[in-house]
């Protein structure tokens, strides 16, 4: 499991588009990882929904939120539509199956999935926030926002 300090493992994943997202490319400003289950679920769906909708808070804090887990391209595809994410990038940690996760220590080896969790990592690349939640808990969004406005 990655620690507060470290520098936050550098991957390249496509996003519900098709379109390669490399965290590197973000420095500069903070990222929110946010480790879900599985897409099609309801807390999964509520947390992205809580993103989706304070995206421009997330901005104003110089900040870039993206959701991921381990499902294809086409089933984020879709699921976006569903959920009709507009602004959110939603990651496909597809294959090979959960290996951003497993660089973050959130995989769930058992389950073929991610824990929920979510971590920032600042404008220089180092990991300043990190919670792993109960599996069937929705994670606060506004905990997050408070975090980035200290």
């Amino acid at each position: 499991m990655v620690k507060l300090g470290d520098t936050a493992p550098d991957f390249s994943l496509k996003d519900q588009n098709g379109e390669e997202f490399r965290l590197s490319d973000y420095r500069g400003k903070k990222v929110l990882l946010s480790f879900h289950p599985l897409a099609w679920t309801g807390i999964c769906a509520q947390q992205m929904k809580d993103l989706e909708a304070n995206y421009g808070r997330f901005e104003e804090l110089n900040t870039i939120p993206v959701g991921i887990s381990v499902d294809s391209v086409p089933c984020k595809k879709a699921w976006a539509e569903y959920l009709g994410l507009k602004k959110l990038k939603i990651l496909a940690d597809f294959w090979p199956h959960g290996e951003v996760a497993r660089l973050y220590g959130v995989f769930r080896e058992n389950n073929g999935f991610s824990e929920r969790a979510n971590i920032i990592v600042n404008e220089e690349g180092k990991i300043i926030f990190i919670k792993v939640y109960p599996i069937r808990e929705l994670p606060d969004v506004e905990e997050l926002l408070e975090f980035l406005e200290e």
